[in-house]
């Protein structure tokens, strides 16, 4: 588990899917994903359910209820040292830095207590608002693949941000 001084962050289980579904089926919010969104609880849980050894995903609660607002997903890339992150956050808790902190302190496990030397987040280049949470987190934009994903709004470039463990490690810290 990791946690904040508002968040704790623990393993998402399939327990998590009627909290998490009406994100998911929330067709504003899953524009800019990979898959349109759910239309019925069971494909969440379904898809909590299966596991790949390469993610790992973590629930984002706030301290004081365990009910999971939000994930962050990490999928270990090239040789363990090197993972791809994700995120969803419901959206009754946008705007209050939720997203941020979270993802912030996932970022910060992967640095220091596991010695990953780079973090990646891909994201449509039309989603504005992942990409400025990406900005303030310190990613910087490293290129935009054109026509890389078959999404349920067709064919679409993403946009790929990258962060260095330099980079995280250095960065000041809000006091």
């Amino acid at each position: 588990m990791l946690a904040t001084a508002r968040l704790r962050l623990r393993p998402r289980g399939v327990e998590d899917a009627e909290a998490l579904f009406p994100s998911l089926s929330d067709a504003d919010l899953m524009t800019w994903w990979s898959h349109a969104p759910h239309v019925h609880v069971t494909q969440t849980r379904a898809g909590f359910a299966r596991s790949d050894p390469d993610w790992r995903c973590w629930a984002i609660t706030l301290a004081e209820d365990d009910r999971a607002i939000g994930y962050v997903a990490v999928g270990e890339k090239r040789q363990r040292n090197v993972s791809e992150i994700g995120y969803l956050l419901a959206r009754p808790h946008w705007g209050r830095g939720i997203a941020e902190e979270a993802i912030g302190a996932v970022i910060d496990h992967l640095f220091r207590a596991e010695g990953q030397r780079r973090v990646f987040a891909d994201t449509d280049p039309d989603n504005v608002y992942s990409r400025r949470l990406l900005g303030r987190l310190g990613f910087r934009l490293e290129g935009v693949l054109r026509a890389e994903w078959e999404t349920h709004i067709g064919i679409r470039d993403t946009a790929l941000y990258g962060l260095l463990k330099e980079d995280w490690t250095c960065r000041p810290r809000p006091a």
